[in-house]
């Protein structure tokens, strides 16, 4: 569970929509401090509006802090809080009691800050003083605080007091004086998003590298699948959420079965093959969760069809065993300086089926400010087995010319581009995320979202130029129509259709007086039904039995 507080000097908020679609589970609440009303738990600070408290973000939330927004925002909150005395070490309290008050466990808790004066107290020392003693207070509990400064004329200067109120920043620049709104506001939808998925390992396990080197682990995700939402079964009639439940029932008597009296089996050989489930258990388990060093191969050995499945990425678990993290870079960095790969069995989880995989070393990557793109550790490629392979028999096809290869690499070298796999989102869960957004807030239409998969055809036309034509003139003959339909081919060997087969009138009312019906086929009986006359709205065979049966019976 996580729990974010926004506490703020004037109305700027984007953070809502966003929580509800990527973590709905998450608390948020609404802090303006400065105000001239006064509203929060048993109204023990003054000049401290709780408009929000710590709850799920919801459609209802989203549209009240909407009505903030513009001239009618502004005169609403006037009207509603109004603007009085400052006093950031009593907003910073009252932040602490809505923590405490929520009695959920704790994962991670943070605090915004969005405010356009770097001296909300204004040279009041001893208001100072108990901002930053609450502050340093609540940053021992384990909030992160963080300052999301507006404009401001000649500049935000932050170390005149958050300096000591934010927790600390990567990059220490952002202490000093700051012309320029901070670039968190642009970013803070994708910042926010990237801070509520918390380093999960999928497993944890010791790396053995021979008798007695154990070098614990941890393996994570580095990309998963996005997917749309499953959707949620409701009562039709009071719109609750259902679940469904599963039983086996014994198909002669009809009796309950407890799970101790259902067994497992397979045929084999004709034979049925009957196993308790604590044999199909320990049949399932091959050994306990591990990976254990084989050996080191050349990177040119690892090829890209080699490729079956996600890769995982691989780092070192301090806590677990001390002297990992030493253990683990340095394999790595030898790993790197000899261009080899480390190859490994894999077990990562009990009754896991054993992987053969790559450990291929990735260095630490840093931007011009120090900050780190590329962790440091190993990608963990998943190796087919023999089992898994396929062999294929590619159509001959005619070889391409030198001047036909030549042309096409003109072509490539105008068509490349930096591709960047985070610049792209999926356009279908964009629009589902926006349709539900407008439903939920009555919004007339969607918000529109951009597709970035669609190819760009006028800009790829402008830097091809004459050069797909020319292509098309090496390759293709002359009278050829891309968008043409090609001629139909006829099947060869196709079998002629079957006469139809009509059924005497005797023969059907002798079948159904037997009951014998089902006996014959559905193109039968569905002529039956047009030798007689005999109207059916369904194509499926009872009903076309019970439609005879009304006709011929009666």
């Amino acid at each position: 569970m996580h729990y974010l507080i926004i506490i703020i000097k004037n109305k700027k908020l984007i953070v809502y929509t966003k929580k509800i679609i990527r973590s709905h589970r998450d608390l948020v609440a609404l802090v303006f401090y400065g105000t001239e009303q006064s509203k929060n738990p048993r109204n023990s600070f003054k000049h401290v509006y709780v408009y929000h408290d710590l709850d799920e973000p919801g459609a209802k939330r989203v549209q009240e802090v909407d009505a903030l927004r513009g001239e009618k925002g502004a005169k609403l909150a006037a009207e509603t809080m109004g603007s009085g005395e400052t006093s950031l070490g009593d907003a910073l309290w009252c932040c602490a009691n809505l923590y405490s008050d929520i009695k959920l466990r704790l994962s991670h808790k943070r605090l915004m800050i969005f405010t356009c004066r770097d001296e909300p107290h204004e040279g009041d020392n001893t208001k100072d003083r108990q901002a930053r003693t609450k502050a340093s207070d609540l940053k021992e509990t384990g909030v992160v605080i963080d300052l999301l400064h507006l404009m401001k004329p000649g500049g935000f200067d932050v170390s005149r007091f958050f300096r000591d109120i934010v927790s600390p920043p990567e990059d220490e620049s952002e202490l000093g004086l700051q012309l320029q709104p901070t670039d968190k506001l642009e970013e803070l939808q994708k910042r926010v998003w990237a801070k509520e998925q918390p380093k999960r390992t999928q497993a944890r396990l010791n790396l053995c590298l021979g008798e007695g080197i154990n070098v614990a682990v941890g393996i994570y995700s580095t990309a998963v699948l996005a997917r749309k939402p499953s959707a949620s079964r409701l009562y039709r009639e009071t719109n609750e959420p259902v679940h469904s439940k599963t039983r086996t029932f014994h198909t002669q008597t009809g009796s309950l079965l407890l799970p101790s009296e259902i067994k497992k089996a397979q045929t084999y050989g004709k034979r049925q093959i009957v196993m308790e489930r604590d044999e199909v258990d320990a049949i399932k388990k091959f050994e306990d969760p591990g990976m254990f060093l084989i050996g080191f191969k050349p990177m040119e050995k690892l090829k890209v069809h080699h490729h079956i499945r996600p890769a995982v990425f691989l780092y070192p678990e301090e806590g677990e065993v001390k002297g990992s993290a030493c253990l683990f870079s340095a394999l790595m960095r030898k790993c790197s300086e000899r261009n080899v790969f480390a190859l490994c069995r894999l077990v990562s989880r009990r009754n896991y089926s054993p992987r053969f995989v790559a450990l291929v070393p990735q260095k630490e990557e840093v931007d011009e400010g120090k900050v780190q793109i590329t962790p440091p550790g190993f990608n963990v490629i998943f190796l087919p087995y023999a089992d898994d392979m396929r062999t294929l028999d590619p159509p001959q096809c005619p070889s391409a010319s030198q001047e036909q290869v030549d042309k096409m690499k003109e072509i490539v070298s105008k068509l490349r581009f930096k591709y960047r796999s985070d610049a792209f989102e999926n356009p279908v869960i964009q629009q589902h995320y926006r349709n539900l957004e407008a439903l939920a807030l009555d919004m007339m239409v969607p918000e529109e979202t951009e597709d970035l998969i669609l190819p760009k055809v006028e800009q790829i036309n402008n830097r091809l130029g004459p050069l797909a034509q020319e292509f098309k003139d090496l390759v293709y003959p002359a009278d050829y129509n891309p968008e043409g339909k090609p001629a139909a081919k006829r099947k060869t060997g196709q079998a002629e259709k079957k006469p139809k087969v009509e059924v005497p009138e005797d023969e059907l009312r002798a079948h159904v007086q037997n009951g014998t019906l089902g006996k014959l086929t559905v193109p039968v009986l569905k002529e039956a039904c047009k030798q007689f006359g005999v109207r059916t709205t369904g194509t499926k065979k009872q009903e076309l039995i019970d439609a005879l049966i009304a006709r011929l019976g009666s």
